[in-house]
């Protein structure tokens, strides 16, 4: 456990590439849209223009980055970390281990941050201009509690399949990649085509409406379960060149 720790530790180290630096720019494309949520609505002279106008605000995407920005934490924690951490003795398996108890820590507090955000946002009529950057329409409206576990999860995701391929990477390099790519991109097409084929798409409309915005949470962590249980396997046989 100690040894476990001890990779979990490693992680938190440069805390600007976990912390920091995506904080900073979040805060930085919060007030971006402010800015511009507010130019917005002074070019407009109608209430029902602002109502309409606000009602698009809800739509908004930006709060994506930060998600991605952990997909490409967790890549890097691999790439560049594990052929340091083997150098000093540690093993495949406790970098794991470690590493995903820093995922799974790291899901709890950013979870955390944006839920409190999503918070305020709403105590403060979205930010006084009635823009919705962490409560927009797709975080769904329920409780804190709620919210908490649907960005947890989302985070979660990102960073395990973040993981998943880097895995890829560091045992089989860029062939590794190019393979495991082509194969989910014929999944992909395999499985609009089936849709269409089968006219289903409203089945699968029904079944994120049937779900939510929690639902879907919840069921991303079961490929976030897989990519988990799949790059422990492989990284057990991986060689760092570097």
């Amino acid at each position: 456990m100690n040894r476990i720790t001890a990779v979990t530790k490693l992680h938190f180290v440069n805390l600007w590439t976990i912390i920091w630096v995506p904080a900073i720019i979040l805060g930085a494309i919060l007030v971006l849209n402010i800015a511009i949520w507010w130019i917005v609505l002074s070019a407009i002279d109608t209430a029902e223009g602002r109502a309409n106008a606000q009602e698009g605000f809800g739509y908004s995407g930006s709060t994506f980055y930060i998600f991605v920005h952990m997909m490409v934490v967790a890549v890097q924690a691999f790439n560049l970390t594990f052929p340091f951490a083997l150098g000093y003795g540690v093993t495949r398996r406790d970098f794991y281990l470690g590493s995903s108890l820093a995922f799974v820590l790291l899901s709890l507090g950013w979870g955390g941050l944006v839920t409190l955000l999503a918070y305020i946002e709403q105590l403060t009529n979205g930010w006084g201009v009635g823009g919705r950057m962490f409560s927009a329409v797709y975080f769904g409206d329920g409780q804190w509690w709620q919210q908490f576990f649907l960005f947890t999860a989302a985070f979660a995701f990102f960073f395990f399949v973040g993981a998943g391929v880097a895995t890829l990477y560091v045992r089989w390099k860029a062939n590794g990649l190019v393979g495991f790519f082509l194969l989910l991109a014929v999944a992909i097409v395999g499985v609009i085509a089936l849709i269409v084929r089968t006219d289903g798409w409203g089945v699968v409309g029904e079944w994120f409406a049937t779900n939510g915005a929690y639902g879907v949470a919840a069921w991303s962590l079961l490929p976030a379960a897989v990519a988990a249980i799949a790059g422990y396997f492989v990284l057990q046989r991986a060689t760092p060149k570097n």
